[in-house]
């Protein structure tokens, strides 16, 4: 059996140029059509005036110039004062298309950014949107290259990538037309030249295209295992495995290498190609220029303006082959974005909400069905209900599908069968944002942002003051350490609050979920390995959080399941037991097996 390449993603190449994909960028930049339209125009001009440069100055060799030399002396100041004016005009086309130039990249480049600036946005609010299930089969290091890596090419392709092609396409038909119109005879002798430039430029593009693809798949690989390497350096340093892992690194890195090289070989052979026809082409217009001259057919102008233009004739090609693999990049980058656009949520979007809640909601499972694998149950058949104010405890070994539980309640997931219900209500009939209002989640592994102690409370919810925050801070006793901090509510935490206890953290999630003052409180009330005191803390935080409200816990601590108005035994994804601590002891059951084993066991 093949095994799956995990960076199958990462080496999409496709077409060079998807008229498809292409639409479908360019309807992004549809807003800013006016100031494409301007650069259009600027390209047009810049265009006709690169053009316009060589042509005056083979007049000038032709007209006054030569007339400087051959004629009398007032024939001479004429012709001087005519040199004067084709120079005046020559500087002043020159110093046109400098300011020209300047504004058509300005302008490209700022409509390029809007456009990257809008899609940026879409693919963030995309990913917000999208359910739990969709991050369970998709690394988050994958998803941060789309919005970061694939935007940026995208916007390369926007800002230079596109104007440089449209305008050596624009270029090379100026400079051909002008030169059948000069002179028919040393424009076939320059066209002549196309097809070896051809040939050599679609071996070019092949090996080009394979190349790309070879780097593309090693730089997936090579960040893939610098992230995860720096995620694990823990794991990594406890087993010594520093300098096997390190050996592992420099293999990819040297497989990346060799492919980077590859291309650079590509190339150095290339360009030098390129250099030789445009040589041997140059030659070939030397000599049957000279012929032409000597017949009097055509002027010594003009064959300085073919002398010229043979030089920009080929740059634009080589630019273009250049710009190849931006192109390339850019149409991979926008496959692996769209597809993720396209990518559904999974999960209907409903408007309903509910009119008139009550102050204590009653919550309701009724025959649940789940599976994260089609063909593996996690929850079976699961009935149970949480009347209004009663406090839930569920207890079960470790897989039994608790934490499920949490997930579906607040709908991170949809169940396969079965429904959940909130005040009589099916979960998938409510707006999430409705729903998720009305349900606190505090889970085991706290999360924290990288803000101050006040926004990660807050969480960006205006309506709660900075009193009601230092309020709630106080009642769930999380004060007492934040109090002693430099800069108090304002204290910027470092990345997932790393500076704070696993008992600071999770009273700070308390103090977060009381002041978004939910009806439903869900709660994971797992914190290892803490002192009395804060353990002590953190059970006067829970008693004050839970007060009044309707609340289903994943009890790990035997006070919080004494205290509990009902236990749920969760085995195998079936509720088993259900009923007080005193009446389940007395059952001898699956619980009184887990409490004999001791409390830890009941997680």
């Amino acid at each position: 059996m093949t095994t799956p390449n995990p960076f199958q993603d990462e080496v999409i190449i496709g077409k060079a140029f998807d008229r498809r994909l292409m639409s479908r960028l360019l309807w992004y930049a549809l807003p800013y059509r006016t100031p494409m339209a301007a650069v259009v125009f600027l390209i047009l001009l810049v265009t006709t005036l690169s053009v316009a440069g060589p042509i005056l100055f083979a007049r000038a060799i032709d007209g006054p110039l030569k007339q400087t030399f051959t004629a009398v002396s007032p024939e001479r100041t004429a012709a001087l004062r005519d040199l004067l004016g084709l120079g005046g005009l020559f500087v002043l086309v020159s110093l046109l298309l400098v300011v020209l130039r300047y504004f058509e990249g300005v302008m490209m480049a700022s409509v390029g950014q809007k456009v990257m600036n809008d899609l940026r946005l879409e693919v963030f609010k995309h990913l917000q949107q999208m359910p739990l299930a969709f991050y369970d089969h998709n690394p988050v290091g994958r998803l941060v290259t789309r919005i970061t890596s694939d935007i940026e090419a995208l916007s390369e392709l926007f800002t230079s990538g596109v104007v440089t092609f449209v305008a050596d396409i624009m270029v090379l038909a100026g400079i051909t037309l002008t030169l059948l119109w000069v002179n028919t005879t040393l424009a076939l002798v320059t066209l002549s030249a196309l097809p070896f430039l051809l040939g050599i430029t679609f071996v070019f593009r092949y090996k080009a295209q394979q190349f790309y693809r070879e780097q593309r798949g090693h730089i997936a690989h090579l960040n893939a295992f610098t992230q995860e390497s720096i995620q694990g350096i823990g794991i990594i340093q406890v087993f010594n495995q520093e300098e096997k892992n390190f050996r592992q690194y420099s293999a990819i890195n040297g497989a990346y290498l060799d492919a980077f090289q590859k291309t650079v070989l590509a190339y150095s052979l290339y360009f030098p190609a390129v250099e030789v026809i445009s040589t041997v082409a140059l030659a070939g217009i030397l000599y049957r220029g000279g012929a032409l001259i000597e017949a009097g057919a055509i002027t010594f102008g003009n064959l300085y303006l073919f002398y010229q233009f043979l030089g920009r004739f080929f740059q634009p090609i080589r630019d273009m082959a250049e710009r190849y693999n931006v192109l390339q990049s850019a149409m991979a980058a926008a496959e692996r974005i769209f597809k993720l656009l396209d990518t559904e949520e999974g999960m209907p979007v409903r408007t309903r909400s509910i009119l008139a809640p009550y102050e204590k909601p009653k919550v309701a499972f009724r025959n649940v069905e789940f599976a994260y694998k089609d063909d593996e149950l996690v929850l079976k058949n699961v009935s149970f209900s949480v009347q209004p104010g009663e406090m839930v405890a569920i207890v079960g070994a470790t897989g039994a599908g608790k934490s499920t539980i949490i997930g579906l309640l607040s709908r991170f997931y949809d169940p396969a069968r079965g429904s959940i219900e909130v005040d009589g209500v099916d979960v998938r009939e409510l707006d999430k944002s409705a729903l998720r209002k009305r349900i606190g989640v505090v889970l085991q592994d706290v999360f924290l942002f990288s803000r101050t102690i006040r926004e990660n409370i807050r969480l960006g919810d205006s309506r709660i003051s900075d009193s009601k925050i230092e309020q709630c801070a106080r009642h769930v006793n999380a004060y007492r350490f934040i109090d002693r901090l430099p800069d108090g509510l304002d204290q910027v935490l470092k990345e997932r609050g790393a500076t704070l206890s696993a008992g600071e953290r999770q009273l700070l999630a308390f103090a977060r979920a009381l002041a978004h003052d939910p009806e439903i409180i869900v709660l994971d009330e797992a914190t290892s390995n803490i002192d009395t005191e804060t353990e002590l803390l953190i059970q006067d935080a829970l008693e004050k959080l839970l007060k009044g409200r309707t609340s289903l816990v994943i009890a790990h601590r035997l006070s919080t399941i004494r205290r509990a108005d009902r236990i749920l035994v969760l085995h195998k994804g079936e509720i088993r037991e259900s009923g007080s601590h005193a009446e389940l002891i007395q059952q001898k059951g699956i619980y009184h097996r887990l409490s004999q084993l001791g409390t830890s066991s009941l997680s």
